[in-house]
């Protein structure tokens, strides 16, 4: 039988799980994706945390301690969560170690409430930093304006940075420039530039969520010919900038004192829409030196009937720019685009954030009391955590 997920590590993607919860540790699920599913990675964000944390009773210990303690709720949040992504990071270890340093990682979000505000991002990204304490920890920073100076002064203390909520092409870029400027930095710091990973975590299925209902509402049969083609065509053209920003003197001069390049990593890629086929946006995304962070359904999806083409991406750089024409001329305007999914990215997780906090407040007020299962008390707020996706 073909093992399609080793076809599409061999062609140069990683695998990686968007998803984790301490059952998902306690059972050994994760370490069982890792040794038989090629799973090298591991990215969370907050509504993946709201979500675990209101599914489960495996917190309930922890959450009586918290309790016990009188810890204000932020506190309880980060306590939890940062268990939940050290545990994730020692089962991911031989990952890292087998790659040498460059899988194997495990991603734990900023409070996204602090996007905007890059002196907060960076102090909690050093602050979880030492809370989780493992080589192989990847710090989430949004890519917000105020994130790329964020991104930068992270990368030159030494810490690993994935940075999310990509969505444009030139904001990607300005992404890669932080990436590098962080990584002079961090040399001019007498950091190790070897044990420092980056990995740029563009969203894909969003693109396409976004640009079909403006197309939809265009009606033409032109703009609906459109469909389903924008978020491939821009994360195709996103990887042509970096196949340039990497092939660089300044890139070069960076490697040879041992970096490693800062991976474009798909997120987002479970298939929004039923009529696209559910592993669309790995199959047309293969391309040497990527990641493609999945939710678990699509990693078995593409297991069962994905197809490895080899690389799907840099043959399509004309094909992409005429979409992106095509779309122009229908009327749909991907700056538009772009800073709406971004806006709605911050506020989406955002949103996912208060429900962490608010489920973990009544789980803390219930575990103190000694009233009821502590977890039941956050259940109500998971459909709602649910709603705001992503990876």
């Amino acid at each position: 039988m073909t093992d399609k997920l080793n076809e599409l590590t061999a062609a140069g993607v990683a695998v990686w799980l968007d998803d984790l919860s301490r059952v998902r540790l306690s059972s050994g699920g994760l370490d069982q994706l890792r040794r038989e599913k090629h799973v090298a990675g591991v990215t969370t964000n907050p509504t993946i945390f709201a979500k675990a944390l209101s599914d489960a009773d495996e917190y309930n210990w922890q959450l009586r301690d918290l309790a016990t303690r009188g810890v204000d709720v932020e506190e309880a949040v980060r306590m939890l969560t940062t268990y939940d992504v050290r545990w994730a990071c020692d089962v991911m270890r031989p990952s890292y170690d087998g790659s040498a340093g460059v899988d194997g990682r495990v991603s734990i979000e900023v409070d996204p409430r602090s996007a905007h505000d890059a002196d907060k991002t960076v102090a909690e990204a050093k602050a979880l930093w030492w809370l989780v304490d493992r080589p192989n920890l990847f710090i989430k920073i949004p890519a917000t304006e105020e994130g790329l100076s964020a991104i930068t002064d992270t990368l030159a203390e030494g810490i690993s940075v994935n940075v999310t909520l990509i969505f444009g092409l030139d904001r990607y870029s300005a992404v890669m420039e932080a990436f590098l400027a962080g990584l002079e930095q961090a040399k001019a710091n007498g950091h190790d530039l070897s044990k420092i990973g980056s990995v740029a975590s563009f969203f894909v299925s969003r693109v396409d969520s976004e640009v079909d209902k403006r197309l939809e509402k265009v009606g033409s049969d032109q703009a609906k010919g459109l469909k389903g083609k924008a978020a491939v065509a821009n994360a195709q053209l996103a990887y042509e900038r970096y196949t340039e920003v990497f092939s660089s003197d300044r890139w070069k001069a960076l490697e040879a004192a041992g970096a490693h390049p800062q991976r474009p990593l798909w997120a987002s890629t479970s298939t929004k829409n039923p009529d696209y086929r559910d592993v669309i946006y790995v199959e047309e995304l293969i391309a040497p030196g990527t990641v493609n962070t999945m939710p678990e359904a699509v990693i078995h999806a593409y297991a069962d009937h994905g197809e490895t083409r080899g690389d799907t991406v840099t043959g399509a750089y004309d094909a992409a720019r005429k979409v992106f024409a095509d779309l122009e001329s229908v009327g749909v305007d991907m700056s538009d685009v772009i800073a709406t999914l971004e806006r709605e990215g911050v506020e989406k997780f955002e949103a996912s954030w208060q429900e962490l906090l608010d489920g973990v407040s009544k789980s803390l007020a219930a575990a103190g009391t000694g009233k009821g299962s502590p977890n039941k008390a956050a259940k109500g707020n998971a459909k709602a955590a649910e709603k705001a996706g992503g990876a």
